[in-house]
């Protein structure tokens, strides 16, 4: 695979003629929801087939569609579907491994142990089923509840116990661990409500403790009583920050004309300001063919016309107005592609090759073009850890490695302990103009302060410069709980801290995993 250096897209680009073309400008996707009752209809799958580069099954890729009886699986239909996405170009998002809804009813009489070992069953049949075909698993579907109180919804899957979700993950990502694994949910895009701060929590916690989460869907399913709220934008961007690329997965708006049409771009324009927001799913092709028929809540009429909304969408997307996605797109490892960092002039790229394997360990070869002076940010798997490195200077163990040069050109290696996972890391490459920072440019003092119970604080003084970056090496199954006073990025491994407008004073906590010895950073600036 090739990364490059995401940077805004510039008013001389080529304008995209169609949806999916417009958006990948910005290396995102545009994506459709289509169902198989519907595949004969030539004007359907021509629209299909022609705007969208995404495809979700409506209803065939559920619980009760691909496991009717208990172990008897009926892969048919969806078989069918993704295989004509494939062949034509495009991804698929599995929707959705693990659901309170839509389960057969075998399933729906289940409870307890009996229910837990049926459902991680499914999840491991179907994900490895599908391995290697799939964008994205919506892995849990609409787990909270609604209203105030912040709380799981009350469901048999729930009553198994509360770690029913992340085991779901673990096994998703044991079955098929080239997939991005989601959380997917409806009314959770207001960043006040309560539901949304109870997903975000949870998606926290998971990256503390490193459960396998890459993404977080947002259903966004808006009318009049529930329109696009004012912080949408603000949603998206704190999820982002917690180290997960952000989906709309299955976008409609009821309504019709300039209004409509407005609330289309404005979702839009909010996923394009996110650098980790990936694409945009809208659910249906047609008006007449979506579950909201009646609110005409889709980019074509039931005669299959562009709508006003479809123009504007198509607009927003050309328009430059936003940021490009830094993460896979493609069909390999997704990772986790982390923070853009600074993209320099934006002029080098990295291609990650796969190497050696044997026993507990694999190689990786990057090769780095267009840049002398550049900086490689390498993201590796979930459990990963650097054991060796050659022809480049590698800082961090696990989670985030950064790779500068060290005299012996532009393509070196790493040696990773995989700890069971084989998948090839990412990368990201930025190069600083000619101009390399040197370590001394500014200074930071650490200091470990309050420890309690399964965790501790470190405080970070920077000196001599206010633009500065300050790198956070942690110690051996260290995590972050929370940070103050400075935007940080990463979970594990080695983080990076960059100015929030709070000072050169900053602050995160760990947690220890029986390890209190403070961690240790480096500083540089832009």
């Amino acid at each position: 695979m090739v990364m490059s250096t995401g940077i805004g897209i510039g008013a001389a680009q080529a304008a995209g003629s169609t949806l999916h073309e417009a958006a990948d400008e910005s290396n995102r996707y545009f994506g459709t929801a289509i169902a198989a009752s519907r595949m004969n209809d030539q004007q359907y799958m021509n629209i299909a087939n022609t705007e969208f580069d995404m495809i979700s099954a409506e209803n065939e890729m559920k619980l009760d569609a691909l496991e009717p009886q208990q172990g008897q699986f009926n892969f048919s239909t969806a078989d069918q579907m993704v295989d004509w996405a494939i062949s034509n170009g495009k991804q698929v998002r599995g929707h959705t491994l693990a659901w309170h809804s839509q389960q057969p009813g075998w399933m729906q009489n289940m409870e307890g142990q009996q229910l837990r070992n049926a459902m991680l069953n499914h999840v491991t049949r179907v994900a490895e089923h599908f391995e290697g075909k799939i964008h994205s698993w919506d892995v849990v579907n609409e787990a909270f509840a609604d209203g105030s109180s912040g709380a799981r919804r009350d469901s048999n899957l729930q009553r198994t116990g509360n770690d029913w979700i992340e085991a779901a993950f673990y096994a998703a990502r044991e079955a098929d661990p080239n997939a991005r694994l989601c959380y997917n949910d409806y009314n959770t895009d207001d960043w006040n409500h309560a539901k949304t701060q109870a997903v975000y929590n949870m998606v926290a916690d998971f990256k503390s403790r490193g459960v396998p989460i890459d993404c977080v869907g947002f259903q966004a399913h808006f009318n009049s009583g529930n329109p696009v709220p004012s912080n949408y934008h603000e949603t998206l961007q704190n999820f982002a920050d917690l180290g997960v690329d952000v989906q709309i997965t299955e976008l409609d708006i009821e309504g019709s004309g300039t209004s409509q049409a407005e609330q289309f771009r404005g979702v839009t324009q909010a996923c394009m300001a996110v650098t980790r927001c990936a694409g945009i799913t809208v659910w249906g092709v047609r008006d007449t063919d979506s579950w909201r028929a009646q609110g005409t809540p889709l980019l074509f009429d039931g005669n299959g016309n562009k709508k006003q909304a479809y123009n504007y969408v198509l607009d927003q997307l050309n328009s430059g107005d936003g940021n490009a996605y830094e993460g896979d797109n493609g069909a390999g490892n997704p990772g986790d592609p982390g923070d853009p960092g600074d993209p320099g002039d934006g002029s080098c790229t990295v291609t990650v090759s796969s190497g050696e394997s044997w026993g507990d360990r694999f190689n990786t070869t990057f090769e780095v073009s267009g840049a002398d002076d550049w900086v490689v940010t390498i993201n590796t798997g979930s459990g990963q850890s650097l054991q060796n490195s050659w022809n480049a200077d590698v800082s961090g163990t696990s989670g985030t490695l950064t790779a500068t040069p060290n005299g012996n050109g532009n393509a070196f290696g790493i040696t990773l302990y995989s700890n069971g996972n084989t998948s090839t890391p990412t990368a990201s490459c930025s190069s600083s103009d000619g101009d390399t920072p040197a370590a001394d440019d500014c200074t930071v003092s650490v200091t470990k302060t309050d420890e309690w119970g399964d965790r501790f604080n470190t405080t970070f003084e920077v000196a001599d410069a206010d633009d500065w970056t300050v790198t956070i090496n942690l110690g051996s199954g260290q995590s972050l709980q929370n940070s103050w006073n400075a935007d940080v990025s990463g979970s594990t491994g080695t983080l990076t801290a960059t100015p929030n407008g709070n000072g050169d004073s900053f602050g995160i906590t760990l947690y220890s995993n029986g390890n209190t010895s403070a961690p240790t950073a480096t500083c540089t600036t832009a």
